[in-house]
């Protein structure tokens, strides 16, 4: 995905994902860590549906999410259909 690509798919996701080193990334903090915790489960379930997982790092109630296709090392449209999931589940969470 050239640069432009990466640029309008990025614009199509509704919360605050940046491009930091070739990887599409989030930080989210919840109200705790039950709701943190409870998010990355709902998550995990969607990630094994998709055969795609995320990097992601969960410090009580602030998760640090980044994608990108491991095995060409690079950002994909699997990447950003995790996002919109994402994207969606944060809505539910009203984040």
């Amino acid at each position: 995905m050239n640069t432009h690509g990466l640029n309008k798919s990025l614009k199509n996701l509704k919360y605050n994902w940046k491009i930091i080193d070739n990887k599409i990334q989030i930080k989210v903090e919840f109200k705790d860590f039950v709701t943190a915790f409870e998010f990355m489960q709902e998550i995990s379930k969607e990630c094994i549906r998709i055969n795609h997982h995320p990097n992601w790092t969960n410090s009580y109630n602030k998760l640090k999410i980044s994608l990108f296709t491991h095995d060409l090392q690079k950002i994909t449209d699997l990447d950003f259909k995790l996002a919109k999931i994402i994207d969606h589940k944060l809505s539910e969470y009203k984040i």
